[in-house]
């Protein structure tokens, strides 16, 4: 079976994305260790409270990374008999995991910033603490822009985020920096404030990545972009008249299973059809990553040629409605007196099943000798 060579594919493939991933990883711990154990030092002699929050935040970066590893770990393993399309979604149980810590890291420091502003502390900053946080703002930009840049060229949302968040720290301690000038400057000690405003953004950030994350999980439409081009694909063989009713499901980052429908001729034979089916499903994949594990077949009626004027008179009817956003796998039975088509129905019409009645009542009016089977279809892709 095609879909399972393809998974092979996928396998090999995952396996070397894994050690990238875990490798990229490591590397992220180490760099956030250390930064965070440079920072409770500074902050605990300074008597910084933001510094302190500020070390808490590397240390749960270290943590994620960490939960990152086991979460890629255990998400690499091969499909089984209960799991056919593998552990791939474990990453998205790794990421709840990971969000979750960042919430508690955030609203632990956000309770610590709160009592240092209603008991403030005098900070006691020291050249030597003020170059440290720098390099580890210089440290902070590096990391990030490296761990996005591996993320987006292993498709992995948990490394781009995780560099995006580097950077962003980057931002945070420069902010910290700016704190320690206004004091030596002007006296004005703004600590436990910064230290409440980055314990915010950890907090919106945390709760950010579990919303986006459980919405993964509930499963998201598809994606636009990733829809249009995959039925250009599809479309870009002769044999095909259109392309349609693409599904796809997402079995964790970079594991993408689909199914699509085609229109081609009443004329093509079984035998003209498999090998087109299987180069459609190689040429998806190849492209776009994705399996197409099953691939519909509309026939297109070409042998009565007065049939098309039939088409267009129904697409008439069709289009008058509001919130018809597609119609195809149009096909005429004369014989049969039966005719049958699919209607994509848009999510924002106010009653789509009412629409579909209307549509169903004025194409049966027009048409009253022939059995009209019309399927109301999905819009998954927004094209």
């Amino acid at each position: 079976m095609y879909a399972d060579r393809f998974r092979n594919k996928e396998q090999e493939e995952t396996g070397s994305r894994e050690k990238i991933i875990v490798r990229t990883s490591i590397i992220g711990i180490i760099a956030n260790v250390f930064l965070a154990a440079f920072k409770a030092v500074i902050g605990l002699l300074s008597h910084s409270i933001a510094i302190v929050m500020d070390a808490v935040n590397n240390l749960s970066d270290a943590g994620s990374s960490l939960i990152t590893i086991i979460g890629t770990r255990l998400a690499g393993r091969e499909p089984d008999k209960k799991h056919p399309f593998g552990y791939g979604r474990i990453e998205y149980l790794s990421s709840m995991l990971i969000s979750g810590i960042i919430l508690y890291a955030g609203i632990t420091s956000l309770v610590a910033s709160v009592r240092a502003i209603l008991r403030p502390e005098t900070p006691d900053y020291s050249p030597v603490s003020l170059v440290i946080i720098a390099v580890a703002v210089m440290v902070k930009f590096v990391l990030g822009k490296y761990v996005k840049g591996v993320g987006e060229k292993v498709r992995s949302d948990s490394l781009v985020n995780s560099g995006k968040d580097a950077i962003f720290d980057g931002i945070i301690s420069a902010a910290t920096i700016l704190a320690a000038a206004i004091y030596l400057n002007l006296g004005l000690s703004l600590e436990a404030w910064l230290g409440a405003v980055i314990s915010l953004i950890i907090v919106k950030s945390g709760f950010e990545m579990l919303r986006d994350t459980i919405s993964q999980l509930l499963g998201e439409r598809n994606d636009p972009d990733l829809s249009k081009s995959i039925k250009e694909t599809v479309r870009s063989f002769p044999e095909v008249q259109g392309a349609y009713d693409l599904v796809l499901n997402n079995y964790g980052p970079d594991s993408w299973n689909g199914s699509i429908h085609i229109e081609v001729p009443d004329t093509t034979s079984a035998d003209e059809l498999d090998p087109l089916i299987r180069s459609i499903q190689e040429a998806v994949y190849e492209k776009h990553r994705v399996v197409l594990t099953a691939i519909g077949v509309y026939s297109v009626n070409t042998k009565d040629p007065e049939i098309r004027e039939v088409r267009e008179q129904i697409s008439k009817i069709v289009f008058s409605h509001a919130h018809i956003l597609q119609m195809h796998g149009f096909y005429m039975d004369r014989e049969l007196k039966s005719m049958r088509f699919d209607l994509v129905i848009s999510f924002s019409a106010p009653d789509r099943k009412a629409a579909y009645e209307e549509v169903l009542k004025d194409v049966q009016k027009a048409f009253p000798e022939y059995e009209i089977r019309m399927a109301m279809d999905t819009d998954f892709g927004g094209s």
